[in-house]
């Protein structure tokens, strides 16, 4: 790790002028990679988006897919409704669970029990958890 990373409130380490050291995820921007598009400001140290967004251009750094959350006020992973379908949950989970910070995992969890055990009484919560991230 360089001497300019720092790490995010989960753990992560994210470079040191990172948007999620100054704001929550959905307050920023993430995209794949640094572009036109979000330059990078000297006078700040940060990228923008044309509109004044902050910008990160880490997805893996941050944990979180590429996506417009302020500019277009998307919801993170972790606020997206849960399927309908108890086949459905295991790639929910991975796809929240990834991105989640921790104390949102719980009620992440929780959802994912009610929809599972609402198909099935005698499902195995414990085992669907682990396969979808393992």
């Amino acid at each position: 790790m360089k001497e300019s990373d720092a790490f995010a409130r989960d753990g992560r380490p994210v470079c040191g002028v990172c948007p999620s050291l100054r704001h929550p995820g959905g307050k920023f921007d993430v995209v794949e990679r640094p572009s036109r598009d979000c330059p990078y400001d000297p006078a700040t140290g940060h990228r923008f988006t044309a509109a004044g967004i902050p910008v990160c251009v880490h997805p893996e750094r941050v944990g979180l897919p590429a996506a417009p959350y302020a500019g277009e006020g998307l919801r993170l992973p972790w606020e997206t409704p849960p399927p309908s379908e108890a086949d459905e949950v295991p790639a929910w989970l991975r796809q929240v669970l990834t991105a989640a910070p921790p104390d949102a995992c719980d009620e992440v969890i929780r959802q994912a029990t009610q929809i599972l055990l609402a198909a099935d009484l005698d499902a195995d919560v414990t085992a669907v958890l682990r396969a979808a991230l393992g």
